[in-house]
């Protein structure tokens, strides 16, 4: 399994995990809403850097 597969099954079991226990997708946006946005920024970043070193 390569290192970019981890990562999107670690992202998606983390949203999953946010919209059953921090309920993220619910009418009131807020602060909590930001939660869900930092995720997928750090899952962006892991598949740039798992692409880079994969290729070397």
């Amino acid at each position: 399994m390569s290192k970019s597969t981890v990562a999107i099954l670690l992202y998606i079991l983390g949203l999953i995990f946010g919209a059953m226990a921090l309920d993220l997708w619910s009418a009131d946006t807020g602060p909590k809403a930001f939660i869900g946005i930092i995720w997928t920024v750090i899952l962006l970043i892991a598949l740039f850097y798992t692409d880079k070193y994969e290729k070397k």
